[in-house]
């Protein structure tokens, strides 16, 4: 399987018929259920049922996958990612954080392969790997996996070696980008705020070099935020948002098969 096909959920997933299976939720909107209406529209053009929803609502049911708002309008973007992450009966939902201005248009989107809560688990980490199909090949081949964090983790650097992948450390984003365009790790771990860039800068800026644009990218959060670290991880994607509302073909390429 090639990495193109296994960045994430949404770079892999075919376009959808139109069974209750295909249902895609969107989060982070509060009462503002208005501001979805962008979002929704697109989805139902690549044939997706689309619709808003509350956080209670997965005590019920589980949607195909989440669209979170995470842009400082959202009702705690972060904090509902966190709650989703940390149950393990919704930990496994994929989530596709998009930015949405105050009337709802798509500032931005930013899929990545997964999102995992500090202390790492090991034993869902492994899980989650093996399900993507980036386990396979350890045994037959050296792979590289990168993670890069302010002070380094020991924990999960272990669990990352015990699944079969040598070990490169980075300290923050620029560390990374020459670590990785020269060593070309299979896959690589960041925690979402880094001492240069967050995971999301980090990101687009691997995605400059073609020997790192297609890197399975993986975002460590902490399992308990404070109000003001939300906010300012909600802040610190702005500057990434388009003057320009994105396309409805390019939103609707994070869903669509390379």
């Amino acid at each position: 399987m090639s990495h193109a096909t296994i960045i994430s959920w949404y770079r892999g997933a075919p376009m959808a018929d139109s069974g209750p299976e295909r249902e895609l939720w969107l989060f982070g909107l509060g009462d503002r259920i208005d501001r979805g209406a962008v979002v929704c529209s697109h989805l139902a053009e690549a044939g997706y049922r689309a619709r808003t929803a509350k956080l209670e609502e997965l005590r019920v049911t589980k949607p195909l996958g989440i669209i979170l708002d995470i842009s400082p309008h959202s009702v705690d973007g972060w904090g509902i990612l966190t709650a989703i992450k940390s149950d393990p009966g919704t930990r496994d939902i994929p989530v596709l954080p998009v930015f949405l201005s105050e009337k709802g248009k798509i500032g931005g989107a930013f899929p990545v392969a997964g999102f995992f809560l500090t202390p790492i688990d090991c034993d869902h980490l492994g899980e989650r790997l093996a399900v993507m199909g980036l386990t396979e090949d350890t045994e037959d081949y050296d792979l590289q996996a990168m993670l890069v964090t302010r002070k380094g983790d020991e924990q999960l650097g272990r669990a990352i070696n015990e699944l079969g992948f040598s070990l490169l450390q980075a300290y923050s984003a620029k560390e990374g980008i020459a670590i990785a365009t020269t060593n070309h790790p299979y896959l690589l771990f960041t925690s979402f705020m880094l001492p240069d860039s967050s995971a999301f800068e980090f990101q687009e800026r691997l995605r400059l070099y073609p020997q790192t644009r297609n890197i399975p990218f993986f975002v460590l959060l902490k399992d308990s935020m404070k109000e003001g670290e939300r906010l300012a991880m909600s802040r610190s994607v702005e500057h990434l948002v388009r003057k320009k509302e994105l396309s409805r073909a390019e939103f609707l390429s994070c869903f669509r098969r390379k």
